[in-house]
């Protein structure tokens, strides 16, 4: 079913612009919750670099077994892993220091998963600013998919027809996001300078050179082929699963409608209900109304600060959004179904 989205905040009480978010702002600072949590992202960066190292030992181990391709889910898993310690370093969640998280980023996305951390943080930091705005959000920009019936009466072709049956083709596109984040920050290397390009670009080409010499030195090549496909396509399954449900089908302000940060964080934002599996498998990302509103708190405090912006949505009126897992890709896939819809009729 479609989902029924957030009321626009004209339809929440009448409060002065701006002054919603500030008494929360106060008492998440006062709570300690943005303190950093140096012994925690120490324990985790730690744990995934031995992790990452001991696949590619039980790489090694299987001595050519094809069993080893079974490796790869744990793998994608790490991986995904991975990508969350780029997120958090990209926030400067890590860190005190710009300079400290800049050079975290560029060993969690350049080295260990050969994506731009630079491209990145800077798509996802647009994306922060605006959340589903379609001229603004990178996230909702026409490209494969796409997110509003005006975006979908554009569509031509082979791209109609994908746009039809864009609901369906979600889940088996995302295995190639894997490849696609590296080959976006490859592009995105044109519009650097000479310095970004030799330092992102090198540090890329020294994953590439070191996943594909480890794969292709330690199993035979159908094997290592295998691997490497399963490798990628699980992880871009995983890592999209993630980021996915946070904010398809929620509200999506108008080009000229101005919202306060409390209002275009929170109508925007879909929260996966918490679990022990949940909050694992999506790295915490599943309370992602508090990562919008504080981007800057460790990801670790965000079920902490849960309790303090559900009670403060309650009390300024404004609608807070959270389902399970399941009815959350429901919700996101019935908006690019009904996306679609005009295609279908014509």
């Amino acid at each position: 079913m479609p989902q029924t989205l957030a009321p626009a905040p004209a339809e929440a009480p009448a409060r002065a612009p701006g002054s919603d978010f500030a008494p929360l702002s106060r008492q998440v600072r006062d709570s300690g919750l943005l303190d950093r949590r140096r012994g925690y992202y120490s324990a985790i960066i730690a744990l995934n670099l031995l992790a990452t190292a001991g696949i590619w030992v039980g790489v090694a181990l299987a001595d050519g077994a094809w069993w080893a391709v079974a490796l790869a889910l744990p793998a994608a898993m790490i991986s995904a892993r991975t990508g969350f310690l780029g997120h958090d370093a990209g926030h400067r969640q890590i860190a005190r220091s710009a300079r400290a998280n800049r050079w975290l980023g560029l060993l969690f996305g350049n080295v260990i998963s050969g994506m731009s951390s630079a491209w990145w943080t800077d798509k996802h930091n647009r994306h922060h600013a605006n959340p589903n705005h379609v001229d603004k959000d990178p996230d909702v920009a026409s490209g494969v998919l796409v997110w509003t019936a005006e975006q979908a009466a554009d569509r031509r072709r082979l791209a109609a027809w994908m746009t039809r049956h864009q609901a369906g083709l979600f889940f088996p596109l995302l295995t190639l996001e894997g490849w696609w984040l590296k080959v976006a920050g490859l592009l995105d290397l044109r519009s650097r300078s000479w310095r970004e390009r030799l330092l992102e670009g090198g540090l890329m080409a020294v994953h590439l050179v070191g996943y594909f010499a480890l794969a292709f030195t330690l199993m035979p090549t159908a094997q290592a082929i295998t691997f490497v496909l399963v490798h990628q396509a699980l992880f871009g399954l995983h890592l999209g699963s993630v980021f996915a449900p946070n904010h398809k089908g929620m509200a999506m302000p108008g080009p000229d409608e101005r919202w306060d940060h409390l209002r275009r964080q929170v109508l925007t934002s879909r929260n996966i209900r918490r679990g022990v599996v949940t909050d694992w498998m999506m790295g915490g990302l599943n309370y992602q109304i508090e990562h919008h509103l504080f981007p800057s708190i460790p990801r670790c405090n965000l079920s902490r600060l849960q309790p303090l912006v559900r009670e403060h949505c309650a009390k300024v009126g404004l609608p807070y959004a959270e389902t399970s897992a399941l009815e959350s890709y429901a919700q996101a896939l019935g908006h690019m179904h009904e996306v679609g819809e005009s295609l279908r009729a014509a």
